[in-house]
This record gives C-alpha cells, structure tokens and sequence, in this order.
C-alpha cells in the first residue's frame, strides 16, 4: 500500500491542510475502485467503515489478492474536520463560502469532448482509455482559486478515471441505502445486493453536481455531445458506475456495523473483478430501486418538540401519522402525517424543531418532484 499526501491550497499564512490517499493494487492493470469516506466531515460511519476496509485490503494486498487498483482515502474533508464552532462540529458546509462540500463538481463532458472528438473508433476498450487520459487533463486544468475549489479537484482527480466510485455518507437516522443514476440501473443492483441494502434511490441529474454524478454522468453527456459529429456511431460505454452510499444514521458508528459494511463492499469489489479469491459471503438480499423524484420531505409545520411515531423502514399509507411537534409553552400539538404510500426511509436524528424544517423522508413508486431533488 501507498500514501499519497495531497497538499491543499494554503488557507491563510501558516495554516494549511492534506488530503490522504492510500493506493492499493497496481495503476492500470485490471478495473480501478475509489471509495471516499465523510465528504461530510461530520458523517462519521464512512470513517471508521474506511478503518475495516483498509485492514481487509493489507491483508488482501498482502496475500496476492488485489488484481485491480483500489484508491481509498479515508476522510476526503480535511476543511470540514477542521470547522469546530461552540463544541460542535460543522461539515457539511464550508464556512467561508457557505457551500456544500458535496455540490458543484465540475461538469467536464464539453472539455473532453472537444478534445476526443474525431478520434474515437469501432473498439469500445480503446475509446474509454482515450476518454480517461482526457477527463484526466481535463481535471488537472480546472481552476483552483479557493481551498474548496482545491479539495474538489483534488478529489476529482483520485476518482475521475475509476470504474467504480463509492462514496460514503450516512443520514440522520436511515435505512442502509444509497443514490445513483438511473442510467446505470440494474447494473448497480448488485452492490444493493452486496451491501445488504433495501434501497436505491435513482436520478441522472439529482441537482447542483454531487460528487458521484461528476464522475459517472460525464459518460453519459459526453456521448449526448458526440452523438452528431464525427465520432457519431462508435461505441462509448458508461465506463463508471457511481454511488453516494448512506451508512444508516449518524450514531451508528459501531466495529459491529463497520466490519460488515468494509466486508460488504470487499464482496462487491470481488464481484466486480479487483479482488481474486473466496470473501466472505454475505447475505444478498433484494434491493429496489426507486426514482429519487419520488422522495417525498415531511416538513414541520411549526416549531417544538419532536416526536416520531413511526421508525425508520415502516411502509406508511398516504395520511398516516408519522411524527408530532409540541410546542412546549403554548401545548400546540401538530400532526405530520405522510403525504405518500412508501417507505418512511430516513428522519431527523434532532427531536427539536423550527418551522419548515425536514423532519424525514418517504419514497414511493411515483415520480412527484423536478429540478433540485437533494437537500442543501
């Protein structure tokens, strides 16, 4: 195994930050995998899923049994760890910007275009190495003005060029699931399997640029860009499947947990070709997808104390209790109840309430949403 150090733009005289990579395999023989953990930085469960799976993959390495390159960086957001504000931490949001260390990835399907354009051929293998090298320059070239526009390309350029990209995040309190595009289901039914998970949420433009779309969707719009010139015709497959995985809720960080989800995604990376050998097998149960347009918020309707009725992974009716908000001084009780059938798959882990506040999540069958589809 190799540590990369990746020294971040300065971000005032004398204070400076380092991403960590640890690189596992050998660069270009074989499928690549990049698995990052707490883009959120205050999302901890990817963190200590990171420690397992980086003793699993010594071992792993040490036996022989690595046959493609793994890339894991075990917390991807050294700003976010650093943004400690009365006893608490902030790491979803930059401070100084405002923005979500998880949106604004840049969209490099016009760059590359532009410049394999022409060159593509009838070998689909040869097309994606030359989209690779591309998206490869492409990265190296955006700009990197601020310490987050640096942190972003520095990411970017650990994953870019992966077939698989595994991004590792948790909700409040959740199910185990995960987002990804809907172009690349069913084929990313097999690490829902894998991981045990009862859910995929699907959307090939969720909104604002996350991380996992930046590196899978480019695919998909470089070929929308190339489909009338003259590499129109020749094959370009969708050479990354991407997926932003929630790790249930952000107080289940337990070795128990942990060590199943690093085996879990051991399993799937064996499936996939990166790993020779027998893994431990795990259960593979059925995981639905469903469009993320059909992820409907439960939004308070007043302040106060915040009582659930239901837990995580009830199927709810249309109309059906879910949650009460007390307001203590005045007694005012309010009912939220679902406004969909579905599965009432994540909620508020706070149980104190503002109004408009999100308190939870329940996705059903029917796409009902547009535009932006993810939280700020």
């Amino acid at each position: 195994m190799q540590i990369v150090r990746h020294a971040l733009l300065p971000a005032t005289p004398g204070l400076t930050h380092e991403l960590i990579s640890l690189h596992y395999g050998r660069p270009g023989h074989g499928l690549k995998a990049s698995i990052q953990a707490s883009l959120h930085a205050d999302e901890v469960p990817g963190m200590l899923v990171a420690q397992h799976l980086r003793e699993l993959l010594d071992e792993l390495e040490a036996a022989g049994r690595i046959e493609g390159e793994i890339v894991l960086v075990p917390a991807a957001n050294p700003l976010g760890m650093s943004q400690w504000q009365l006893r608490g931490m902030q790491g979803r949001f930059e401070f100084y910007s405002g923005e979500n260390f998880n949106r604004h990835y840049a969209d490099l399907a016009e760059p590359v275009a532009h410049q394999v354009q022409g060159l593509l051929g009838p070998d689909p293998l040869a097309n994606v190495q030359l989209v690779r090298a591309a998206l490869r320059e492409a990265v190296a070239a955006l700009p990197a003005g601020t310490v987050l526009a640096s942190l972003r390309r520095t990411l970017l350029s650990l994953a870019i060029d992966a077939d698989i990209v595994l991004d590792l995040h948790c909700d409040g309190e959740a199910l185990l699931h995960f987002y990804t595009a809907e172009a690349l289901w069913p084929e990313a039914a097999l690490l829902g399997r894998c991981l045990g998970a009862e859910l995929a949420l699907l959307a090939d433009a969720s909104g604002d640029d996350p991380f996992d779309e930046a590196c899978s969707m480019v695919w998909a719009r470089l070929r929308a860009r190339l489909a009338n010139g003259p590499s129109a015709g020749w094959p370009l497959p969708l050479a990354c499947l991407a997926a932003t995985i929630e790790l249930r809720g952000e107080s289940d960080v337990r070795h128990e947990l942990a060590r199943r989800d690093a085996l879990a995604i051991v399993h799937y990376l064996a499936e996939r070709g990166l790993i020779s050998g027998a893994v431990a097998q795990l259960p593979e149960a059925a995981c639905e997808g469903l469009p993320l347009s059909g992820s409907m918020p439960l939004l308070a309707p007043q302040g106060g104390v915040l009582v659930f009725l239901r837990e995580v992974g009830a199927r709810l009716r249309a109309g059906e209790p879910v949650a009460e908000l007390i307001d203590p001084i005045s007694g005012q009780r309010s009912i939220v109840t679902s406004p969909i059938d579905g599965l009432f798959f994540a909620r508020e882990n706070r149980r104190m309430a503002v109004p408009g506040m999100r308190l939870g999540k329940v996705v059903g069958r029917q796409a009902l949403r547009a535009g932006k589809l993810l939280s700020a």
